[in-house]
């Protein structure tokens, strides 16, 4: 239902906008605040990369947040990473990762990147308390934050913005009438939007998500994902349907695709009768870094990588590397 009122064209939309009104001012409210410097604005002595969205839902974020920290990284970076932690629960914050934290206690994307990238990672309601964390037990160079783009808290250096190429920004209003977190003027004031899939706009930069090899929760083994059988297809994520989608573009001809929320919480008994012995269940990467405690032998997973034109990556990654030389220059 909410989907399509956002993205639809359903005018049940008209209903929900005395509460879009309400968020708008109080937004705005909030943003002033920070501006005139009634609330505290928290900086740190390195660069602080926002890369977030407009949107409420998945656009391809964490993916980029990757890409970014991949490139970084090859450049011989010292990167870390912060996060809210939506969906985790942790015993207290700021929660530092390690090779033991679980989806439950940091939520799914924290684990993901870090089990990526090996990078410094930490979640925190408040963001700059992950930040000092992470700065109070190793040098870094740069911090990274997944999403995080309306945590004006945070003073940052440099903001990215990824959009649903496909969907871009539906009805364009704000939450709950519409997918808006802030409207699309503030695109204006980023440093650089990124796009995902459909087409990019005249000064927006193209990204694709592209997939690598299934892989085997249980053993590990890996396997082009057309080389499965029975497939039975299921997705935890912003959009779902793109994951079908992609899934259906490799060759993948599925028995059964399950839709699930964003953030999902999965339990052994609830996605072992989703596919039987014979059959094999597959996936997003998000969803599997929930499930290898309990995975079984028929579990795989899909992930996937953004890919961006090598020209643009080249100018997104040198204003970051500024400004890391010039703050390794002050300190």
């Amino acid at each position: 239902m909410i989907d399509r009122i956002w993205f639809g064209g359903s005018k049940l939309y008209w209903l929900l906008l005395p509460l879009s009104w309400l968020y708008g001012l109080v937004s705005a409210l909030i943003k002033l605040g920070y501006r005139l410097g009634w609330r505290k604005t928290y900086r740190f002595p390195v660069p602080v990369v926002v890369v977030g969205n407009l949107t409420a839902g998945g656009n391809g974020k964490t993916p980029v947040v990757l890409w970014l920290v991949e490139h970084l990284q090859r450049r011989g970076w010292r990167v870390g990473v912060v996060s809210r932690g939506y969906g985790g629960r942790a015993d207290g914050y700021p929660l530092l990762l390690d090779d033991n934290t679980t989806s439950r206690q940091a939520g799914d994307e924290p684990v993901l990147i870090f089990q990526r990238t090996a990078a410094a990672v930490a979640v925190a309601p408040k963001r700059a308390d992950a930040v000092a964390a992470l700065l109070a037990g190793r040098p870094l160079d740069v911090i990274i934050t997944d999403d995080g783009l309306q945590h004006y808290a945070l003073a940052r250096d440099i903001e990215w913005v990824v959009v649903d190429g496909v969907r871009r920004f539906g009805n364009g209003w704000w939450l709950p009438a519409g997918p808006m977190r802030e409207r699309a003027g503030r695109l204006k004031r980023v440093d650089a939007v990124i796009v995902n899939g459909g087409e990019a706009l005249p000064g927006e930069i193209p990204m694709r998500l592209v997939p690598g090899d299934a892989v085997n929760l249980a053993s590990g083994e890996t396997r082009p994902a057309g080389q499965l059988r029975s497939v039975v297809a299921m997705a935890g994520i912003g959009h779902p349907p793109r994951f079908f989608a992609t899934l259906r573009a490799l060759g993948v001809v599925t028995e059964g695709e399950i839709a699930f929320g964003d953030h999902q919480a999965y339990r052994l008994e609830q996605l072992a009768p989703l596919a039987l012995p014979h059959q094999t269940l597959l996936m997003t990467e998000k969803d599997a870094v929930k499930c290898r405690a309990f995975a079984q032998a028929n579990w795989w997973y899909l992930p996937v990588s953004a890919q961006l034109p090598e020209r643009d990556a080249q100018a997104l990654l040198a204003p970051i590397e500024r400004a890391i030389i010039a703050s390794r220059q002050k300190r």
